[in-house]
């Protein structure tokens, strides 16, 4: 087990949209005591409507909004607090412009799901502005973080605190509790 620093981490809860980043980013922050950012929250009006319409985000558009949440990362590690931040992660280009901004100081907690389970889940959601048609896409894009430093995969075929749970326990050889 790595020594502990006692240094505050910045984590990522990632994966695509309809595995729970939300429900599960709350939930792991109340239990490691941390701050959590709904990363939806940060995205451009424009990105918003795009993605409301059914449009998929390109590179370009997301750029911007990973920038944002970066920074949220950034001010939160510069003040010596540990942050947990919502954010699709889908590409490693992303993940890595993510891990810059935090300094290197970046964990990612990776939600793994069937794509029959993502469509029923994203199928049960109310009043969140991207629709099911865009699972497709995100599945498209997603370049899964398997082997990346600092990611522990999750399984999401479980109740919200039981992922919750999976996700302290294998952040925690990694000097995260």
């Amino acid at each position: 087990m790595p020594e502990r620093t006692n240094q505050a981490h910045a984590i990522i809860v990632m994966g695509v949209s309809g595995s729970g980043k939300s429900s599960i980013g709350e939930k792991l922050a109340e239990a490691l005591s941390l701050r959590f950012i709904e990363g939806d929250q940060l995205h451009p009006a424009s990105n918003v409507e795009k993605m409301s319409k059914g449009i998929p985000l390109s590179d370009a558009d997301r750029m911007p909004w990973l920038d944002l949440i970066g920074e949220a990362m950034k001010d939160a590690l510069a003040k010596g607090e540990g942050v947990i931040v919502t954010c699709s992660a889908l590409k490693r280009l992303y993940r890595e412009r993510l891990r810059a901004a935090a300094g290197g100081n970046l964990f990612f907690v990776y939600l793994e799901g069937s794509r029959e389970l993502l469509a029923e889940r994203m199928g049960h959601r109310k009043g969140h502005f991207m629709p099911s048609s865009l699972l497709e896409s995100q599945l498209e894009t997603l370049e899964a973080p398997t082997g990346e430093p600092g990611v522990v995969t999750v399984d999401i075929d479980d109740t919200v605190e039981g992922i919750a749970e999976e996700a302290r326990k294998k952040l925690a050889p990694l000097g995260v509790s």
